[in-house]
């Protein structure tokens, strides 16, 4: 059955829902690196080959395209689990790319960026990206952060149900959440009422690797803010606490 997790303030409810087992009919849960099906966006022919050997080597079905309509077409004909996707792309670069992706769907997304300005890098992350790698950069880190990130929008064996991870508002609709933003949320509806460093939080939403600086944590947070907070420039569910971290203000109940 699934863990679902109900907070309630001032008459508000919102349910944080996640499963660790198959909720849709008829879907076939295989292991992680045997089932996983990640689509490479990369216009140099040279890196992308390259990493959907290394991809290939670990268990993982990939494909390979080299721009935005590509893209488009790879995700309308197959089951993508995952998206690769480099910033510097012909037409649609990677950013326009990605906020129209996270708009459309939660599917994870990790960005390629030979940026090295951390502005630049917030800026993935606010529009939805779940993770980054700099280039240059080792194939075998590409591995390991796909493998965490699906593990953690999964929450364990590959599941194409929409509602295995979702959030609901008040009226029952759907509120669309990045697989990083509702690994924070769960963190809070489980730790209600304590502070949470961004070290901790870090270590939810990426599993110890290194390379995601701090403020990706409060950008996660102003984005969760935006989408549950009465007022999210005065916000009273997930408070800032200075020198600490943050705490979640609202008690939460099994459902």
């Amino acid at each position: 059955m699934p863990l679902k997790l109900r907070t309630i303030c001032a008459g508000n409810r919102y349910i944080a829902a996640m499963t660790s087992a198959p909720t849709a009919i008829g879907t076939l849960a295989l292991p992680l690196a045997l089932s996983a099906y990640v689509l490479l966006v990369e216009d140099d022919t040279e890196i992308s080959g390259m990493l959907a050997d290394v991809l290939k080597e670990n268990g993982f079905k990939t494909q390979t395209v080299t721009s935005a309509p590509e893209m488009d077409a790879a995700l309308v004909k197959g089951d993508i689990d995952l998206v690769v996707l480099d910033i510097m792309l012909p037409g649609e670069d990677g950013l326009s790319i990605c906020q129209r992706l996270r708009a459309e769907s939660g599917i994870p997304i990790i960005m390629l960026t030979a940026l090295k300005e951390d502005v630049d890098r917030i800026v993935g992350l606010e529009i939805g990206a779940d993770d980054y790698i700099t280039k240059p950069f080792n194939p075998r880190e590409l591995v390991a952060r796909i493998r965490a990130l699906l593990r953690r929008s999964q929450s364990g064996p590959i599941v194409r149900s929409d509602r295995a991870r979702a959030l609901f508002n008040p009226e029952g609709a759907t509120v669309s959440l990045t697989s990083a933003e509702f690994d924070v949320l769960i963190a809070f509806c489980r730790n209600p009422g304590k502070v949470l460093s961004r070290e901790q939080l870090l270590e939810v939403t990426h599993g110890g690797l290194a390379g995601p600086i701090e403020r990706s944590i409060d950008v996660h947070v102003s984005r969760i803010r935006q989408k549950i907070e009465p007022d999210p420039n005065d916000p009273t569910l997930i408070k800032t606490v200075r020198l600490g971290g943050y705490i979640f203000a609202l008690t939460v109940e099994a459902a």
